[in-house]
């Protein structure tokens, strides 16, 4: 569907992302985002963000205020920040809608609750990038993560997933 280097820079991009977030860059990560973003983490997979509770369900706005708390220390389960480190694989492009891209992957998480209990939790699950291709390069316009706990009780998640 797509060429070998497109599918190389979307997968440069998806990388790229995510490690902004295991090295909390939270700026940097913000700027990859585009005006009509959603940051979704659903409570399991197939529902209706407008019907249903969310883990986590961000429009522009609501992501700049997460962004603001995670860089001011006003979100104190993440003073200091999660040590993380993520794997990402089996990115592929599932469709193509005007100049969004749905891009698919799989990824597992490793966190390190170092704020309170010292846990080591993982996290895994499916991602689903909706990447735009601008004047200024490739930003989100959407990213949903699909946890394969989601319907279970989780800790805290209160950093970017």
């Amino acid at each position: 569907m797509v060429s070998d280097e497109l599918l190389r820079q979307i997968s440069d991009f998806i990388h790229h992302e995510g490690r902004l977030c295991d090295l909390s860059r939270y700026a940097d990560w913000e700027a990859l985002w585009t005006d009509d973003a959603h940051y979704w983490v659903p409570r399991a997979d197939g529902l209706d963000p407008e019907e249903q509770v969310s883990h986590i369900n961000d429009n522009r706005r609501r992501i700049h205020t997460r962004i603001h708390q995670l860089l001011t220390g006003t979100r104190h389960s993440q003073v200091p920040a999660s040590p993380m480190v993520r794997v990402i694989s089996g990115i592929t492009v599932e469709a193509i809608e005007g100049d969004d891209y749905m891009v698919g992957s799989n990824f597992i998480l490793l966190e390190l609750a170092v704020q309170s209990t010292h846990d080591q939790h993982v996290w895994g699950g499916r991602l689903t990038h909706r990447l735009r291709r601008t004047a200024d390069g490739w930003r989100m316009a959407g990213k949903k993560v699909v946890l394969v706990n989601a319907d279970e009780p989780i800790p805290n998640l209160s950093f970017l997933i």
